[in-house]
C-alpha cells in the first residue's frame, strides 16, 4: 500500500512538472490542460465568456470586430456538427492576406487534447478572401487539416467606445 501511494505521489508530481504555462496580458497565467476559451481570454486580454462560437455576438458593442486579422486579435470559428462549441485562437502574426499564425489551446485530440500550441498556420480558403472559411494546422498530421471551418471573423482587443 505504501509503495502504491509513493508511486501515485510521484506520478502526480511528474504531471505537475509537465504542464506548460503561458502568461497573458496583466500577468495572467494559464496551464495545461486548458480549453480554447480561457486560453484566448488570458492570452488576448479580451474579457468575453461563453462557448467559443458565442464570442462574435458577445463582442458586439464591446470590442471591435472585423474581417481583417491583426496580431492579438481572436479568430472566432463557428460551431459545426463535429465541433459543437466552436473554437477561438489568438493571432500571433499576420503572414499574408490569406495566412496567419495563431496561438491556441485544445485543438488536437488524444494525448494532445488540452495542450497549448503556438505559431500554428491558419489559411483563409474562402472564395472572397474574407476569412469566412479557414483551414487550420493539425499537429497530429503535421499539415493543414482537410476540413474547412466556417469563421465569423476577428475580435480585436481594443474596446469600442460607447456613443453618446
Amino acid at each position: 500500500m505504501r509503495a502504491a501511494l509513493a508511486i501515485l505521489l510521484l506520478l502526480t508530481l511528474a504531471a505537475c512538472g509537465t504542464s506548460r504555462q503561458t502568461v497573458g496580458p496583466g500577468g495572467v497565467q494559464v496551464a495545461e490542460p486548458i480549453s480554447c476559451v480561457p486560453y484566448a481570454r488570458a492570452r488576448s486580454g479580451i474579457q468575453l465568456s461563453g462557448d467559443a462560437w458565442q464570442w462574435w455576438d458577445a463582442a458586439a458593442g464591446r470590442y471591435e470586430r472585423g474581417r481583417a486579422p491583426r496580431p492579438g486579435s481572436v479568430l472566432v470559428i463557428n460551431r459545426t456538427a463535429r465541433m459543437r462549441d466552436g473554437h477561438v485562437a489568438v493571432v500571433s502574426r499576420v503572414v499574408s492576406s490569406r495566412e496567419v499564425r495563431v496561438d491556441h489551446a485544445n485543438w488536437a485530440s488524444g494525448a494532445a487534447k488540452g495542450r497549448i500550441t503556438t505559431d500554428q498556420r491558419v489559411v483563409d480558403v474562402s472564395p472572397n478572401n474574407d476569412w469566412s472559411l479557414v483551414r487550420v494546422w493539425y499537429p497530429r498530421i503535421n499539415d493543414l487539416g482537410t476540413t474547412a471551418f466556417p469563421a465569423r471573423g476577428f475580435v480585436h482587443p481594443r474596446m469600442e467606445l460607447a456613443s453618446r
